[in-house]
């Protein structure tokens, strides 16, 4: 068995996918609905705050990675599960962050097409990598993993 979760992409590609093809998107055909419904001066902030969200987010997740000792690679084996830190309050704070630094941009650069290529790439996320992670260490961790699973949302969000 390969000691992998078998992702189909690299996760920060598909979020550099998903900007490259939005801001290629405004070229050929902006729609523009951003400019109207913001100016500017709100534009840039808001999406500057969520790049910076985004990249605090990402070195909490990256940081609980390493005391835990374990890869943040999702195609190098896991060897411990990593519960503390970022980590205790949402499961995918990678991805979380990878959204939050997409939206930023899209949001900053009044582009449309960037944030409707974040949904395809959540969903390819979500689907293609987080279903796939999760199946893995349901296998590799079984009880101790589902316990962490029932405790912690994926995304932060619980529902009720």
């Amino acid at each position: 068995m390969n000691d992998t979760a078998g992702v189909i992409a690299p996760p920060p590609l598909l979020a550099f996918g998903a900007v490259v093809v939005g801001l290629a998107l405004d070229w050929l055909a902006p729609a523009y609905i951003l400019t109207v419904l913001m100016s500017f001066e709100t534009r840039l902030p808001l999406g500057l705050l969520l790049i910076v969200l985004g990249c605090l987010l990402a070195y909490g997740a990256l940081q609980s990675f390493r005391r835990a000792s374990t890869a943040a690679n999702p195609y190098a084996p896991s060897m411990v599960l990593a519960t503390t830190g970022v980590y205790a309050y949402l499961r995918n704070p990678m991805y979380v962050a990878l959204g939050l630094i997409v939206g930023g941009i899209g949001l900053a650069l009044a582009s449309d097409w960037t944030l409707v290529m974040l949904v395809a790439a959540a969903l390819t996320m979500h689907f293609g990598v987080v279903k796939r992670e999760e199946r893995y260490l349901t296998a590799k961790f079984g009880d101790a993993y589902v316990r962490y699973r029932a405790a912690v949302p994926r995304y932060g969000l619980r529902a009720r």
